[in-house]
């Protein structure tokens, strides 16, 4: 059955920068300060490229493969089931690593307005994440009517600084060349671990790339949304940084843990300093809930395949939401929170991410090879993609790259007890319906970044209408 609406290359762009950009601009920058100084802003502009690359590889497996299941669904067509797996695996584990980072985001920022001990730290954590975990049992229809209003409270502080600090470096430059020299003050030897870190601001852009079926003249559509949506997302990210950098002195935001609080106060004082935590304590909130919605999904779909346990397909009675691992992800992102520091959560997560996109870039390989179609970069694309994966695994941390290893691996016994047994196909059935996707990547265009965008064009449209009526 054709859905009732097909998605334009707007409303992708808008659903991939939505996906994109949450508060990862509040809690990335500050944590490459250190390592490279300055030079972070380059390391911004490389790893969006490096995303941009792999967001390609992406679309056109959606193309190719036009199914539910991202890259589970690539790899499974291309090779096998068992890759499949080990790809949703890991792509499962690495969305549950980010959890935890954003509980831990929202007490780093809600101390800037309340100083709490390590006991009330621990209690505003277990709300944090209870309260969104029964945000998402319950369901977040309800929660979608003010997110317009919420768009904005969350933007409008990123919007303020980029536009007071623009101004600020035009009425005081030498300010700025001070803070960039030296660009690279520590030399070259962090700068890949720093890549790393940076990468995960990135990626969410594979929620772009769903089935080709719902989209309008998906073989032009996709590519250019893909490359319309990192462009705005590179661009945003890169005139906040360049504003932090070029505010605020490298040593000095070595040492905050709230970055864009100290620069709100620079330039506003104090109020400035309130308007940035409560945008910070909004985004966090918004991109942990979305967060774990997605990877509940992610562990759900694998169960209907009967690759995970049954369990995690219950859903609940009432408000037919897969509750069971809603709730088991948020005891393990409770758990984390107090254990992994960010930049440890962070590189663990980038290096499951980088293994599930290695392999996505080596289903498309095999895909291309059997396809008739001639698409720009198809070829050439993929083993790009690999070097960059292969770049982004060597440049983790040692105790990542054995952590990472060891829970991929353990994921093969588990795909050796659970793959003989059926699939769940009643609720397969329902979860893959083709309106059924349809409405849940819509979702994701309301979100954060793409939402603004989808109002700021709806402004233009009417006031474009008032001009021809006159």
């Amino acid at each position: 059955m054709e859905p009732k609406h097909r998605l334009t290359q707007f409303d992708l762009t808008n659903i991939i920068v939505g996906a994109i950009v949450g508060a990862d601009i509040y809690i990335a920058s500050a944590l490459t300060a250190g390592l490279v100084g300055p030079f972070s802003i380059v390391v911004w502009m490389v790893a969006g490229v490096f995303a941009g690359i792999i967001a390609m590889v992406f679309a056109y497996c959606s193309f190719y493969v036009p199914h539910v299941g991202g890259p589970f669904a690539y790899v499974s067509a291309a090779l096998d089931q068992f890759y499949g797996f080990l790809t949703g695996w890991s792509l499962w584990i690495a969305e549950l690593m980010a959890l935890p980072v954003f509980a831990i985001a929202f007490v780093l920022y809600l101390q800037s307005f309340v100083t709490l001990n390590l006991e009330g730290q621990i209690v505003v954590r277990a709300l944090f994440i209870g309260t969104l975990t029964l945000v998402n049992i319950i369901g977040v229809k309800a929660a979608g009517r003010f997110n317009d209003v919420l768009t904005v409270v969350k933007l409008f502080p990123l919007i303020l600084l980029i536009l007071a600090g623009l101004l600020a470096f035009f009425t005081k430059p030498e300010a700025v060349a001070a803070n960039y020299s030296p660009l690279l003050p520590l030399g070259f030897q962090n700068v890949a671990y720093a890549v790393v870190l940076v990468f995960w601001a990135y990626v969410g852009f594979e929620m772009g790339t769903f089935p080709a079926s719902e989209v309008e003249k998906p073989r032009s559509t996709i590519p250019r949304a893909i490359i319309n949506g990192m462009a705005i997302v590179g661009l945003f990210y890169i005139l906040t940084n360049f504003v932090l950098y070029g505010l605020i002195n490298w040593t000095v935001l070595t040492e905050s843990k709230t970055p864009l609080v100290l620069a709100g106060t620079i330039l506003f004082g104090t109020a400035g300093a309130a308007v940035m935590t409560i945008g910070a304590l909004f985004s966090v909130s918004g991109s942990d809930e979305s967060g774990m919605l997605g990877t509940s999904r992610l562990a759900y779909a694998m169960a209907l395949d009967g690759l995970l346990p049954r369990i995690f397909a219950r859903l609940h009675p009432r408000f037919g939401t897969p509750y069971a691992i809603l709730i088991l992800q948020g005891a393990i992102a409770f758990l984390l929170s107090g254990y992994g520091s960010l930049s440890e959560l962070i590189s663990f997560s980038v290096f499951n991410i980088a293994f599930a996109y290695l392999l996505t870039c080596i289903a498309l390989i095999v895909l291309v090879r059997h396809q008739q179609q001639h698409l720009v970069g198809q070829r050439i694309l993929p083993l790009i993609g690999i070097a960059i994966c292969t770049f982004l695994l060597y440049s983790t941390t040692l105790s990542d790259k054995i952590a990472g290893t060891l829970v991929i691996l353990a994921g093969i016994p588990l795909y050796i007890y659970f793959s003989p047994k059926e699939d769940i196909h009643h609720l397969k059935r329902l979860f893959l319906a083709e309106e059924t996707v349809l409405l849940r990547q819509v979702e994701i265009r309301n979100r954060y970044l793409g939402n603004f965008i989808r109002l700021l064009h709806l402004a233009y449209q009417r006031i474009l209408v008032r001009i021809r009526s006159l």
